[in-house]
């Protein structure tokens, strides 16, 4: 019973790591957490997560591919160790105020030149999903450019946000473009992951044509209240938005609620017949 538990959560870590989130996860919390005095700490998680994914993933799937994301966090990671312990104090300030958006960009690069070497990096990912027949599939190769292409534009959200808050506002810690733009841009994106190839897969079993909106504005909307919240307590000075978000955020989930139940019932399952 212990042996074939164990085994189960095995199976179940090792199906984790078959999610690009997984791969982006370290540029991610750095790109969050990084900024004045915080630069040294969000460089050290973010190595170790890259580390971290690197072993776990060789130990749960020793004959599994290296993925262009497990080694570019590793490399990027490191070398911005090596950076940080050796640059002049300017170079550290510029690294502590710059360096979000800097791997941001590095991440909006490795999508889209992954698309235009026509190896769209979510591939290695997904095709450890569905059954290799599928591998070379218009259907499959296009819902994975879809989904990278997905992921390259919401980096490059979250750098334009960082920038902004960085150039414009001078305020690396402002709510809006260092966490609420971000998080949504991320949100955005690990939502469409989950939802298009739901939709792919609905349309090959004669599903519905149209596009189920509703399922995916549905998280986005939910995070609406926790927003409205945040705005209230860290930012008092516009309340009147926060409450607004709050009400907004409140209905709007309840009518795609709604419009998702009157869509029916979810789209065909994820299974080996699946393009994405």
């Amino acid at each position: 019973m212990a042996e074939a538990s164990g085994t189960h959560l095995r199976q179940k870590a090792a199906g984790l790591l078959d999610s690009p989130f997984i791969g982006m996860s370290p540029w991610i919390v750095f790109s969050l957490f990084v900024g004045p005095g915080r630069f040294e700490w969000a460089v050290v998680i973010a190595l170790t997560i890259s580390i971290a994914l690197v072993v776990v993933s060789r130990l749960l799937k020793p004959g599994g591919s290296l993925k262009i994301l497990e080694v570019s966090d590793v490399v990027f990671f490191a070398i911005l160790a090596v950076i940080g312990a050796l640059a002049s104090p300017g170079t550290h300030r510029w690294l502590e105020t710059y360096a979000g958006e800097v791997s941001n960009i590095a991440l909006m690069a490795i999508a889209f030149g992954s698309m235009a070497l026509h190896k769209p990096f979510t591939l290695q990912y997904a095709r450890e999903r569905v059954d290799p027949a599928l591998w070379y599939s218009p259907a499959f190769l296009r819902t994975n450019y879809m989904i990278t292409g997905v992921w390259g534009l919401a980096f490059l959200v979250a750098a334009i946000a960082g920038a902004f808050g960085d150039l414009v506002l001078h305020n690396p810690n402002n709510i809006w473009t260092g966490w609420i733009i971000q998080v949504l841009a991320i949100v955005a994106a690990l939502r469409f992951t989950a939802w298009y190839p739901e939709v792919v897969r609905a349309r090959a079993h004669g599903g519905p044509q149209r596009l189920p909106l509703a399922g995916l504005l549905l998280p986005l909307a939910g995070l609406l209240v926790p927003i409205g919240i945040a705005v209230l307590v860290f930012d008092g000075q516009v309340w009147w938005l926060g409450v607004a978000l709050i009400v907004v955020g409140s209905g709007l989930t309840r009518r795609l609620k709604q419009q998702n139940e009157r869509d029916g019932a979810q789209p065909a399952p994820a299974g080996p017949d699946g393009p994405g």
